[in-house]
């Protein structure tokens, strides 16, 4: 595949259940796990640091995953880990930051380095979640910079399995469509 490409001998690790669409571009140590699906124009770049991505997670049209490069101040750096059941809204980004499983994030959203996110979260759309802020689990955030708005209602928090789960049958109709 022209678009899952290597840096410095490493490939995206791409498990056989996963949907990555044609436009979309993995570069490096990035790895997907069962189910994800990747849409158009994703770019993720897994050159200076890595991108871990868990089950069921879908990263929408336009979205852009990054990470930070290590450095003596940051020995680390900052690596993109995200969780199972995660549905990344169109034209988010994402850059060296954690999130936990079941959150949505909204469309146009931006999540600076050393964010960490709880489980069960819902990120605004056009929310800006500054650099090293901790979401609490299960909380509805919005804003530039983000604001904890309120707890999630029990409607919400079934929701967020139900749209990975939507992106999961969703995927699976564009490789059998492909198939034949």
């Amino acid at each position: 595949m022209r678009n899952i490409k290597s840096y410095k001998n490493i490939t995206p690790t791409i498990k056989e259940s996963c949907y990555i669409d044609d436009s979309a571009v993995l570069y490096g140590d990035i790895k997907l796990g069962e189910d994800v699906s990747v849409w158009p124009l994703v770019a993720a770049r897994g050159d200076v640091n890595t991108i871990s991505i868990g089950a069921r997670t879908n990263v929408q049209d336009g979205s852009v995953l990054h990470v930070t490069r290590k450095s003596k101040s940051n020995p680390t750096g900052n690596p993109l880990i995200i969780g199972e059941d995660v549905t990344i809204g169109h034209k988010a980004m994402l850059h060296g930051c954690e999130l936990g499983n079941r959150i949505l994030v909204g469309m146009g959203a931006i999540i600076m380095d050393g964010v960490v996110v709880g489980d069960d979260v819902i990120i605004g759309a056009g929310s800006l979640v500054p650099p090293n802020k901790k979401l609490e689990s299960g909380y509805l955030y919005v804003g530039n910079p983000v604001k904890q708005a309120r707890p999630l209602k029990e409607d919400e928090r079934a929701f967020l399995t139900i749209s990975s789960s939507n992106y999961v049958l969703l995927k699976n109709e564009y490789i059998e469509e492909q198939a034949n």
